[in-house]
């Protein structure tokens, strides 16, 4: 048909191309749960109290906690007493990895908590609103033997959060505060093989540096960093899918350029979609391997901003260029109320995140929750995203009710209007579109016959009555369905991801389904998957590279199920 971007397909075509697209979805779910292993590892690590009573302890040299240069020891805090060994000359010292291990550039970034092991005693408890005060020096090497190079030397302040569940009396002395962890360290690369960390607690009294923090007995760290047996695997899955995608895209936009019309307000959008998921699935991570990128993270999260935002304004705009009789069609400028919240919100994001992690490329211990006018910053960041995101969501709740109140509309109109009019808004079963066109085309009057010669175009476009019935909400819920199922952070439940596979072909089989039921079931499905990975901990506005690559399947449904007149 004329103005079509693709052909029009059989329900046999149709079926196999969908069942092809399956296979590659059991495929990558296979290659996740067999061949990757787990996403991250997190390791234990126990701090060993070294001994250090030069001057200018910070230029002295490095103290490792074990091997052949070891430094002088102590097991306990009670043993430096009888040595006369002052607070200020323990330095905690932690080598990263454990003996007979190396770190690798597989690892990605590194990820570090610290939890400290607090004494209850009456003469020196933890007072209100106690704040650690730890000046650490972070340095690496790439050989067991060579000498340490200094990476990061700063002075690191935490606020403790301990509770004390017993009587503080004098035979509870000794018993353990119930302390949160604190945020430590982040590196956004693991360019080298060995690191070595040198904390220590200095004590003034007179500026009131560490008083009235305790007894702190020890110091653990627990590192998290990815495993290098899922990072070759993603990156893998990445090199073959991106120029997959890349291709896709060009073919698509190729038919585009091909026809006969300018591209359409929807049609460009496709392709900035497609755009955006091919930049945040290009494998430069890659180049982490052989270089020191510490920013990779951080570019990470733009990449996926980029994509959310525009995956956003798609489901927008595919709303808005389905209502028929709006007159501010495919103009961008007509949408500006439903993309402002949009862009409002990934600008506070962004912003959130330099102050986070852009910050961390120079100083890999900062913390924005560290301070109160920082926690209240990212707190007033976050709140304002997130009422953007439920403005977001009421707009587009709302323009999916005015779609199909208009398609029910034109529905109920159809008898009483002329057989001509009739074509703009209804399509026969039959394959005989092209005849009926060419027979009523001459009983046509001058103004139905200039409507009339736009019906392709208008068809291509979506806007015909019955399939905009089936099909306005069918890309959102291949979208949302393709959304929750990665396949290689298997974390959400089997059922999860059954409902997903089970709601996306149920949807194609039947499309008779009452207007009012569609965008529920659309928003309960989208809640359950992030309500879902909001009790996992992991973060609703971020997904992985794979996690995204799905939308292409879904693009594919559009394209497919929609433009080739469903």
């Amino acid at each position: 048909m004329a103005g079509a971007i693709i052909e029009n397909m059989s329900t046999k075509k149709l079926c196999i191309v969908g069942g092809i697209l399956l296979v590659f979805q059991i495929i990558a779910f296979l290659v996740g749960g067999l061949i990757a292993p787990g996403p991250t590892t997190a390791v234990s690590y126990m701090s060993v109290k070294c001994v250090d009573v030069r001057k200018n302890h910070h230029k002295a040299k490095w103290l490792m906690p074990w091997g052949p240069n070891q430094c002088d020891k102590i097991r306990d805090i009670e043993e430096a007493i009888p040595r006369e060994i002052e607070a200020n000359d323990i330095v905690f010292s932690v080598h990263i990895p454990l003996p007979s291990m190396e770190m690798s550039p597989w690892f990605q970034f590194m990820l570090f908590i610290l939890q400290l092991d607090i004494a209850f005693k009456l003469n020196n408890q933890i007072r209100e609103n106690a704040e650690v005060s730890m000046d650490v020096s972070l340095a690496y090497r790439d050989d067991m033997f060579a000498e340490w190079t200094e990476m990061a030397h700063e002075r690191v302040p935490r606020k403790l959060k301990c509770t004390f569940t017993s009587p503080k009396t004098l035979e509870h002395e000794g018993r353990y505060y119930e302390c949160d962890v604190l945020p430590f360290m982040e590196i956004g690369s693991v360019a080298h093989k060995y690191y070595l960390l040198n904390i220590r607690l200095p004590v003034n009294e007179k500026k009131k540096i560490n008083v009235g923090i305790g007894e702190i007995k020890d110091i653990r760290l627990v590192g998290i960093h990815q495993n290098g047996g899922f990072t070759k695997v993603w990156f893998a899955m990445k090199t073959f899918l991106t120029p997959s995608i890349f291709i896709i895209m060009v073919w698509y936009w190729r038919r585009i350029t091909m026809m006969s019309r300018p591209p359409v307000l929807l049609e460009k959008v496709i392709f900035a979609l497609g755009i955006s998921m091919t930049f945040i699935n290009i494998p430069v991570e890659w180049f982490s391997i052989g270089f020191d990128w510490t920013w990779m993270l951080l570019f990470g999260d733009i990449r996926q901003g980029i994509f959310y935002a525009m995956l956003l304004s798609f489901w927008i705009i595919f709303c808005g260029e389905h209502m028929m009789d709006q007159h501010e069609r495919n103009h961008i400028a007509g949408y500006w109320k439903q993309v402002g919240p949009i862009a409002v919100g990934s600008f506070c994001l962004f912003i959130f995140d330099m102050c986070e992690r852009g910050v961390q490329l120079t100083n890999p211990f900062y913390s924005i929750w560290t301070t109160d006018v920082g926690t209240e910053l990212a707190m007033a960041f976050i709140i304002v995203a997130g009422i953007c995101l439920c403005l977001y969501f009421l707009f587009l709740c709302f323009m999916v009710f005015q779609v199909f109140r208009n398609i029910s509309g034109k529905q109920s109109s159809l008898p009483a209007m002329s057989k001509v009019r009739r074509l703009h808004y209804e399509i026969s079963e039959t394959k005989q579109e092209p005849q009926i066109h060419q027979q009523h085309i001459g009983e046509a009057s001058q103004e139905d016959r200039v409507n009339l010669s736009l019906w392709p175009s208008c068809h291509s476009r979506g806007t015909t009555l019955l399939p905009a019935i089936s099909c306005p909400l069918s890309p959102l819920l291949s979208l949302f369905c393709f959304l929750s199922l990665s396949p290689f952070r298997l974390s959400l439940s089997p059922p999860l991801h059954l409902r997903g596979a089970a709601l996306l072909c149920w949807k194609w089989g039947k499309r008779d389904l009452p207007g009012i039921f569609k965008p529920c079931h659309l928003v309960f499905h989208f809640l359950l998957i992030y309500m879902h990975r909001a009790r996992q901990g992991k973060s609703p506005a971020v997904l992985t590279g794979w996690e995204s690559s799905h939308m292409m399947f879904a693009l594919w449904v559009y394209l497919i199920h929609h433009i080739s007149n469903c």
